[in-house]
Protein backbone atom coordinates (compact mmCIF):
# COMPACT_ATOMS: atom_id res chain seq x y z
CA UNK A 1 0.00 0.00 0.00
CA UNK A 2 3.10 2.41 0.82
CA UNK A 3 4.52 1.68 -2.43
CA UNK A 4 1.05 2.15 -4.53
CA UNK A 5 1.06 5.27 -2.47
CA UNK A 6 4.01 6.38 -3.36
CA UNK A 7 4.06 6.47 -7.02
CA UNK A 8 0.26 7.31 -7.10
CA UNK A 9 2.25 10.84 -5.00
CA UNK A 10 5.21 10.86 -7.38
CA UNK A 11 2.64 10.61 -10.77
CA UNK A 12 0.35 13.45 -9.18
CA UNK A 13 3.12 15.93 -8.72
CA UNK A 14 4.77 15.09 -12.39
CA UNK A 15 1.45 15.69 -13.74
CA UNK A 16 0.80 18.80 -12.09
CA UNK A 17 4.67 20.47 -12.74
CA UNK A 18 4.41 19.20 -16.29
CA UNK A 19 0.46 20.47 -17.10
CA UNK A 20 -0.38 23.23 -14.80
CA UNK A 21 1.07 26.56 -15.23
CA UNK A 22 -1.40 29.02 -13.71
CA UNK A 23 -2.48 29.12 -9.84
CA UNK A 24 -4.37 32.17 -10.23
CA UNK A 25 -8.05 30.24 -11.01
CA UNK A 26 -9.52 27.76 -9.16
CA UNK A 27 -10.86 25.80 -12.17
CA UNK A 28 -8.48 23.76 -14.50
CA UNK A 29 -8.46 25.46 -18.15
CA UNK A 30 -9.31 23.21 -20.97
CA UNK A 31 -5.73 22.69 -21.95
CA UNK A 32 -4.08 21.75 -18.58
CA UNK A 33 -7.44 19.08 -18.00
CA UNK A 34 -6.81 17.37 -21.19
CA UNK A 35 -2.97 18.17 -20.69
CA UNK A 36 -3.28 16.40 -17.04
CA UNK A 37 -5.47 13.47 -18.59
CA UNK A 38 -3.14 12.46 -21.08
CA UNK A 39 0.07 12.70 -18.47
CA UNK A 40 -2.02 10.13 -15.89
CA UNK A 41 -2.73 7.97 -18.85
CA UNK A 42 0.85 7.87 -20.28
CA UNK A 43 1.72 6.99 -16.66
CA UNK A 44 -0.03 4.26 -15.79
CA UNK A 45 0.30 2.53 -18.71
CA UNK A 46 3.93 2.55 -17.91
CA UNK A 47 2.98 1.78 -14.53
CA UNK A 48 1.03 -1.53 -15.32
CA UNK A 49 3.66 -2.39 -18.42
CA UNK A 50 6.08 -2.46 -15.49
CA UNK A 51 4.18 -4.32 -13.13
CA UNK A 52 3.50 -6.63 -15.69
CA UNK A 53 7.38 -7.10 -15.83
CA UNK A 54 7.70 -8.00 -12.30
CA UNK A 55 5.04 -9.95 -12.26
CA UNK A 56 7.02 -12.17 -15.19
CA UNK A 57 10.44 -12.06 -13.42
CA UNK A 58 9.40 -12.89 -9.86
CA UNK A 59 9.52 -16.53 -9.97
CA UNK A 60 12.72 -16.44 -11.14
CA UNK A 61 14.23 -14.36 -8.52
CA UNK A 62 12.42 -16.53 -6.16
CA UNK A 63 13.90 -20.05 -7.43
CA UNK A 64 16.89 -18.08 -7.42
CA UNK A 65 17.19 -16.84 -3.84
CA UNK A 66 15.68 -20.52 -2.53
CA UNK A 67 18.88 -22.09 -4.60
CA UNK A 68 21.52 -19.77 -2.43
CA UNK A 69 19.65 -20.70 0.56
CA UNK A 70 19.77 -23.88 -0.06
CA UNK A 71 16.30 -24.29 0.53
CA UNK A 72 13.62 -25.32 -2.45
CA UNK A 73 10.99 -23.33 -3.32
CA UNK A 74 7.12 -24.10 -3.76
CA UNK A 75 4.84 -22.16 -6.09
CA UNK A 76 4.44 -19.43 -3.62
CA UNK A 77 8.01 -19.12 -3.15
CA UNK A 78 8.25 -20.63 0.48
CA UNK A 79 9.52 -23.58 1.56
CA UNK A 80 7.93 -26.60 -0.31
CA UNK A 81 8.73 -29.09 3.05
CA UNK A 82 5.67 -28.31 5.46
CA UNK A 83 6.31 -28.44 8.68
CA UNK A 84 2.72 -28.52 9.73
CA UNK A 85 1.68 -26.39 12.93
CA UNK A 86 -0.80 -28.05 15.38
CA UNK A 87 -4.62 -26.44 14.95
CA UNK A 88 -6.85 -25.50 18.11
CA UNK A 89 -8.56 -29.02 17.65
CA UNK A 90 -5.02 -30.70 17.93
CA UNK A 91 -3.44 -29.16 20.59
Amino acid sequence: LRDFLLVYNRMTELCFRHCVCNLNYRLLTGREESCLDSCAARLVRANHRLMGAYVGLVPALLQRRAAEHGTPAGPSGLSASPDPTPGPAES
